[in-house]
């Protein structure tokens, strides 16, 4: 294991405000905890992870304990500790490089991630930091007491990289306060190249930092949306495969694969808002390896390109038109299929039916239509 992260979320980060500790606290649709470990747990370079709670947080470990690339520990009394528990949590692995991240640094980018590492393999320790640039004074009273030279003064930022084995010796010699894992690698004399760090890579202090935050979440994200809608006729049988769910009727739909109109527009819709194409496109009806397929093989395809793309789907939106047969008795069962195959909560899935009031081909009973639209979101 080359790589791996120790993510401290010990703290009680009461300066923020509210009534959790700040690692606890939403961040758009997510704790900052979750976003934090989030940017991790998706590098390629990154092996295990370490998170390291407070003790009376280690009731929350089951839920990330549940990753098999995610270790919980308990902290210590202050950060130094609660890092050296994470570092001697990683000593059977003894992995050659680990990053030191503060959990409440929530918007490190995969970029920053790339550049502490790519440090490492000529540098026995690595740390992100931006120069200062403000005037910087010593205050007494309230008072300018003096100014302070600002050459050659960054501001530190994490994650901090180094030498496993080196930064471990250095934890278990320090003796006294730290504020920082670059300090205690200093004092153990361990050299640390300083890679330019970014501005959007804030610490969560301040009830305002969280709102400076979102601020540049918005700005990041980038939102697609995708329709997709697809027809049917019915052929003879006994019954009709929507959203994976078999449907009775006295007829069937006819298809190449298994005629499931409803993931097929849904499908359709995610491989629209990715500017893909259709399932045609994927999946030929001319292959005959496709005959009597299952349709949740196309939308986990789907699913799995807009994920090696960045986004992750918002939410999904079908409508189902249809005479017969009634949709409603099974609409909850086809939203919770179609949910569990984009990994969605049930309550971002809508399955709806309608009829065209006797007109059209839909009208006569001749076939089946389902239109749906996908939302796409890209942080």
């Amino acid at each position: 294991m080359q790589t791996c992260a120790i993510i401290v979320a010990a703290g009680k980060g009461l300066r923020a405000g509210g009534d959790l500790p700040k690692q606890w606290q939403m961040l758009g649709e997510m704790t900052v905890a979750a976003r934090t470990l989030n940017a991790f747990r998706s590098h390629p370079e990154i092996g295990q992870i370490i998170l390291v709670l407070a003790p009376q947080d280690m009731a929350l470990a089951p839920g990330y304990d549940g990753h098999p690339d995610v270790q919980v520990v308990t902290g210590d009394q202050d950060r130094r500790g609660s890092v050296r528990n994470g570092l001697e949590a990683l000593a059977k692995r003894a992995p050659e490089r680990v990053l030191i991240h503060d959990v409440a640094r929530p918007l490190v980018s995969a970029a920053l991630i790339s550049k502490i590492i790519a440090a490492l393999k000529s540098n026995a320790g690595a740390a992100p930091a931006l120069t200062v640039t403000d005037a910087l004074w010593r205050g007494q009273d309230s008072r300018v007491a003096a100014s302070v030279s600002r050459d050659n003064l960054y501001r530190a930022q994490t994650p901090q990289g180094f030498d496993y084995a080196r930064i471990l010796a250095a934890h278990r010699t320090h003796s006294g306060p730290a504020s920082d894992d670059v300090e205690i690698a200093v004092a153990a004399g361990i050299d640390v190249a300083i890679v330019t760090g970014e501005e959007r890579n804030l610490k969560l202090t301040l009830a305002a930092d969280f709102e400076r935050a979102e601020n540049i979440l918005r700005g990041d994200m980038d939102i697609r949306v995708g329709n997709g809608f697809d027809v049917h006729r019915f052929s003879d049988g006994d019954q009709v495969i929507l959203c994976g769910l078999a449907v009775p009727h006295h007829q069937a739909l006819l298809g190449h694969s298994d005629a499931d109109v409803a993931m097929h527009a849904v499908t359709d819709a995610i491989y629209g808002a990715l500017a893909a194409g259709d399932i045609g496109r994927h999946f030929p009806p001319t292959d005959p390896q496709w005959k009597g397929a299952a349709s949740d093989t196309f939308l986990t395809h789907a699913r799995n390109l807009a994920a090696q793309q960045g986004y992750r789907i918002g939410n999904v939106d079908l409508t189902i038109i249809c005479e017969l047969p009634k949709i409603a008795p099974h609409a909850d069962a086809m939203a919770a299929r179609l949910a569990e195959l984009v990994g969605l909560d049930s309550d971002r899935v809508s399955v709806k039916a309608t009829t065209s009031e006797k007109l059209g081909f839909t009208g006569r009973g001749e076939g089946i239509a389902a239109q749906a639209t996908a939302t796409l979101i890209r942080e």
